[in-house]
């Protein structure tokens, strides 16, 4: 988690950076002066959490967008690291080549073994291209498959992590067959005979997120998006400029709360307040107390009744009018 010092800020967390900032010059006075400002510095530290709690009680939905996408939020290893131990990482889709942009491997959480497999973004530049900005490849998806047949080889629940700015849609990635990749994940998951949990912990976009979200129970944390098409992309194609992003952003009806009143996923987990880039440990210690209790409930079903109520829930996804 960084320091204060070095916190990235988008525009509406003014306020709160400001209050930082006079944290900071008064911790300075206090030990250059020797004058005691304890009492000061607590009001104002004080000050900090209301307005990340105000901030975050009103947001639209461009800024949980913002939010999503923000800095210095965890990714799928920050979390793997905070609630599992013992993680053991495995490499490559035993066809093409290991894909940096989706993480997988065993793990111990609470004491169970499970198979966790996520999209991940880099932390600085240099990460960043390594891991292609979370877009994965076709050999991505596979690798994802063939993670998730192994933790059914040896009866061990799956949770997927999901956060994507949408699946890598590069030339290369087209001719090694992307939307084959994709549609088979889709169809291999809800077939898995084991409990399968799918979180979006950031942006859930297009069928990159749905190539590791089909499972008996999907959430989507707080402040994330999970929408068929990004903000911008959506402006681009309707207004032909990127102008529009804001207008599109509550359009899409992309936030949690939308989602789950259309009934899309099963749950939303709150995030510390301000956003989980405030506090690594309580975010990953929130998702590992939702977690947990759901794997046991998913557990005590049959198998088969297992795999049948994850076909007829999305199945029944949608609406429609029959004439």
């Amino acid at each position: 988690m960084p320091s204060d010092r070095n916190r990235q800020f988008i525009d509406f967390e003014k306020p709160i950076k400001d209050l930082l900032e006079e944290i900071e010059d008064l911790k300075q006075k206090a030990e250059k002066s020797k004058v005691d400002y304890s009492e000061v510095i607590h009001k104002l530290e004080n000050s900090v959490l209301e307005k990340r709690k105000e901030i975050t009680q009103s947001l639209t939905s461009w800024q949980r967008v913002q939010l999503s996408r923000h800095p210095d939020r965890p990714y799928t290893l920050k979390y793997i690291t905070k609630m599992t131990s013992n993680f053991v990482e495995l490499y490559g889709d035993r066809n093409v080549k290991d894909d940096k942009a989706m993480v997988g491997g065993f793990a111990s959480l609470d004491g169970e073994t499970v198979m966790i497999i996520g999209q991940q973004k880099g932390i600085n530049t240099k990460m960043r291209q390594l891991r292609n900005f979370g877009m994965a490849n076709p050999e991505g998806y596979r690798k994802a498959l063939r993670l998730m047949r192994l933790a059914e080889k040896f009866n061990k629940p799956v949770i997927t992590l999901i956060d994507t700015p949408g699946a890598y849609p590069g030339l290369e990635a087209e001719e090694r067959g992307q939307g084959e990749a994709i549609a088979r994940n889709i169809y291999e998951m809800i077939r898995l005979k084991v409990p399968v949990i799918c979180v979006i912990i950031g942006e859930g976009a297009s069928g990159g997120a749905l190539g590791i979200g089909a499972g008996d129970k999907v959430f989507m944390m707080e402040n994330t998006w999970y929408t068929v098409i990004s903000p911008e992309s959506c402006s681009s194609i309707l207004w032909r400029s990127w102008d529009k992003k804001e207008v599109a952003a509550e359009q899409l009806r992309l936030t949690a709360d939308k989602m789950l009143g259309f009934g899309l996923i099963d749950g939303i987990i709150p995030e510390p307040p301000g956003g989980a880039h405030w506090d690594y440990d309580e975010a990953a210690q929130i998702l590992k107390n939702y977690l947990v209790p759901v794997l046991k409930e998913l557990k005590q079903i049959p198998v088969e009744q297992r795999v049948n109520n994850r076909i007829e829930k999305f199945g029944k996804m949608g609406f429609w009018e029959e004439v």
